[in-house]
């Protein structure tokens, strides 16, 4: 059989419970919905740390953050390093070019360093403050240049270019990144037609985001979804000063109606790589990966974002289908993290996973097989907070910024079987205590022998 081609499709911000095939009827997904009927859906994936620039590296590192990149925040370059001090180890991208494979990356980077310096042969790719028109471009081979229309449209025009240029050429790796849906969202920010796609009735609110029966309201946070300048009104600035646009009696679900069409709008453009890949006859020997960076909290817990160790944080799509070579509407119970993605793609293309990996082949889960019931992620956050999470426990700590030695070592433990909403925080209390000490033990462990590595 030919060797085949490779998508990794990536998304911002879309937790696994905003998408149909995951269980929201209310979604508007058919394309991902397709995804998963025709390839597989990992009921639980993780990402390993819900920030963009952690989560980012490890999808094409396969490692964990702390390795690969040396810190588990955000990079604020633009544009990115062009110095590799980080992502030292190949990536997917270099060990695919070494097997014979063209590379691209398309759409949003937001990683350090250039994504020259790690294997794309080619890529074209925004500034990575959240701007959906009139945004700055790169690319290697032009200046810097400015994309006046829909950045989602101009991203998947240049994915049928390079699927028609590289149709000749096979096989092929992409790494396309569709960034919505991200603050800002709402009018201005995407097409019409997803900003009125959904009405407040049409929209579910999450549990755990109601207290005595209220919704949370955090108008700051409101505004931050909805305004253009968000980052450089609440950063730069030290506090909101943005235009009070936004009507008096706007609340959680009209945000959550703005969140659903993000996410519709990514479920569009998906469909239209869908659609070149069936046109170009690329369809049956490409393997494609849906996956997400990392949730949104979107009122639970009173939070916004992202970067805390809980599910609406770290619970993300994962869909992978190829027609050729995988059965479909598998669903599978494996426990599947970014950092297993790469090593995956790599064995079922048939390329060989070097030893700095740590992430694990899901090939087996691919198949069916069964899970393993003693599986478990390790997540490490921007707050610096770790955590473990098994098929029905998590269970998390607090590190010490300055010399990242465990400074509280019982934060969370919550029992997800009977409380999904992670609203009973049974850390320091005596309940499950053999399973607490289990997960603790088992968390301190990683911690110990999972490196970090020296940026120089």
């Amino acid at each position: 059989m030919a060797a085949p081609n490779i998508i990794l499709c990536q998304c911002d911000q879309l937790r696994s419970f905003a998408v149909g095939c995951y269980g929201d009827m209310a979604a508007r997904t058919p394309h991902m919905d397709r995804m998963a009927e025709e390839g597989v859906r990992f009921d639980t994936a993780l990402t390993n740390n819900p920030v963009c620039t952690p989560a980012r590296s490890c999808l094409l590192s396969g490692q964990y953050s702390r390795t690969c990149t040396g810190m588990v925040g955000n990079v604020e370059d633009n544009p990115p390093n062009p110095r590799r001090t980080r992502l030292n180890d190949p990536t997917i991208a270099e060990l695919a070019a070494a097997a014979g494979y063209s590379t691209a990356h398309i759409g949003k980077w937001h990683i350090d360093p250039q994504p020259q310096l790690v294997g794309f042969q080619s890529a074209v790719y925004p500034n990575y403050d959240h701007k959906y028109y009139n945004q700055t471009y790169y690319d290697e081979k032009v200046k810097p240049f400015q994309v006046t229309e829909f950045n989602g449209d101009f991203d998947a025009r240049r994915v049928t270019e390079f699927l028609e240029s590289a149709h000749s050429r096979k096989p092929f790796f992409l790494h396309y990144n569709i960034s919505l849906p991200h603050q800002p969202i709402g009018n201005g920010h995407m097409p019409e037609k997803f900003v009125n796609m959904f009405q407040r009735d049409d929209v579910p609110i999450r549990p755990n985001s109601m207290k005595n029966g209220i919704m949370t309201n955090d108008r700051r946070w409101f505004k931050i979804y909805t305004s253009d300048c968000f980052y450089w009104d609440e950063v730069k600035r030290g506090g909101y000063r943005g235009p009070e646009w936004l009507p008096p009696d706007f609340d959680l679900r009209d945000l959550t109606v703005l969140y659903y069409g993000a996410t519709a709008c990514v479920d569009d453009l998906l469909g239209r790589l869908l659609r070149d890949l069936d046109r170009l006859g690329l369809d049956e020997n490409t393997i494609l990966v849906f996956i997400s960076d990392h949730g949104d909290n979107l009122g639970s817990h009173e939070l916004f974002n992202k970067d805390v160790l809980f599910e609406e944080s770290i619970r993300i799509p994962l869909l992978v289908r190829w027609p050729k070579g995988l059965k479909g509407g598998v669903v599978s119970p494996w426990l599947a993290q970014t950092i297993d993605v790469m090593p995956t793609m790599m064995e079922l293309a048939g390329m060989s996973v070097p030893g700095h990996v740590q992430g694990r082949s899901l090939c087996q889960a691919l198949k069916g097989a069964a899970a393993n019931p003693s599986d478990a992620v390790f997540i490490e956050t921007d707050q610096y907070q770790i955590g473990v999470r098994t098929a029905t426990h998590l269970y998390g700590m607090q590190l010490d910024r300055a010399n990242r030695s465990i400074s509280n070592p019982a934060l969370y433990f919550y029992d997800l079987r009977n409380d999904p909403y992670q609203e009973r925080n049974l850390a320091g209390t005596t309940e499950q205590a053999d399973t607490a000490m289990r997960l603790r033990n088992s968390l301190i462990a990683w911690n110990e022998k999972t490196r970090w590595q020296t940026v120089t």
